[in-house]
C-alpha cells in the first residue's frame, strides 16, 4: 500500500505546486516560472518517494511502464487510481484557497489552471501532447533503466518536463499527464471538461508507443534500475 500512498502524495504535490503557480503567481513568474514549478515538483518527488513507488505521478507514465513490461496490471490500476485521486484532492484544496481571495475568485472569468487549446487547433494540441509524452516517456524509461542516468534520473526527468512546458504551453497548455488535466477540469467545468478527452487519449498513446519501443528493444534493454527515480 505504501507505493499507492506515495503516488497519491506525489501527484498531489505536482498538481498543487504546479497549478498553484499558474493560479496565483503566473503574472509574477511568467511561463518560465510555471514550467519550472512543474519540473521542480517532479524532481522533489523523484528524490523523496521515487525509491518507493518510482514517482510516476502520471497515469500515462504508469501505462508506459506497463506496456514496456516493467509494471503489473494490478499495480497499474492502483497507481492510476491514486494519481487521479491525488490530482483531484489537490485541485479541491486549491479551489478552497482561491475562494479566500478578497472579493472571491471567479473560475469562469479567470480559469482554474486547466489545460485547453484555443489559439491552435485540436489537431495541433493532440500532436503536441502525443509526441511530447512519447519523448518524455523515452527519457523516463531510459533514465530509470540499468545503465541509465542512475542518481541523476530524477533531475533528467524533471528538466525534461520543464522543456516540454516551455515548448507547448501556448499550443495545448502542456499537460502530458491525464491526472494533472483531470483535477482542474472538474472544477473549471465547461470547455475544460469537453476538451479533457484529448489530455487522456494523446498522452496515453504517446506513452504506450514509448513502452512498445523499449519492449521491442528499439531503444535498448528494458531491465529496470535497482532504484527507480
Amino acid at each position: 500500500m505504501n507505493k499507492y500512498v506515495c503516488e497519491f502524495i506525489g501527484t498531489f504535490a505536482l498538481v498543487f505546486f504546479g497549478c498553484a503557480t499558474v493560479l496565483f503567481m503566473r503574472a509574477e513568474v511568467g511561463l518560465l516560472g510555471v514550467a519550472m514549478a512543474f519540473g521542480l515538483a517532479v524532481v522533489a518527488m523523484a528524490y523523496s518517494i521515487g525509491p518507493i513507488s518510482g514517482a510516476h505521478l502520471n497515469p500515462a507514465v504508469s501505462l508506459g511502464f506497463f506496456v514496456s513490461g516493467r509494471m503489473k496490471s494490478k499495480d497499474l490500476i492502483g497507481y492510476v487510481f491514486a494519481q487521479c485521486a491525488g490530482a483531484i484532492v489537490a485541485s479541491a484544496v486549491l479551489y478552497v484557497i482561491a475562494q479566500g481571495k478578497g472579493g472571491g475568485y471567479d473560475v469562469a472569468a479567470n480559469g482554474f489552471a486547466q489545460n485547453g487549446w484555443s489559439a491552435y487547433s485540436a489537431t495541433s494540441a493532440f500532436l503536441f501532447e502525443a509526441i511530447a509524452t512519447f519523448l518524455f516517456m523515452l527519457v523516463i524509461l531510459r533514465a530509470t533503466t540499468e545503465g541509465g542516468a542512475g542518481p541523476l534520473a530524477g533531475l533528467a526527468i524533471g528538466l525534461t518536463l520543464v522543456m516540454i512546458h516551455l515548448a507547448g504551453i501556448a499550443v495545448s497548455g502542456s499537460s502530458v499527464n491525464p491526472a494533472r488535466s483531470l483535477g482542474p477540469a472538474l472544477f473549471a467545468g465547461g470547455p475544460a471538461l469537453s476538451q479533457l478527452w484529448l489530455y487522456i487519449v494523446a498522452p496515453c498513446l504517446g506513452a504506450s508507443a514509448a513502452g512498445l519501443a523499449l519492449r521491442a528493444g528499439v531503444i535498448g534493454a528494458s531491465e529496470p534500475a535497482a532504484q527507480p527515480a
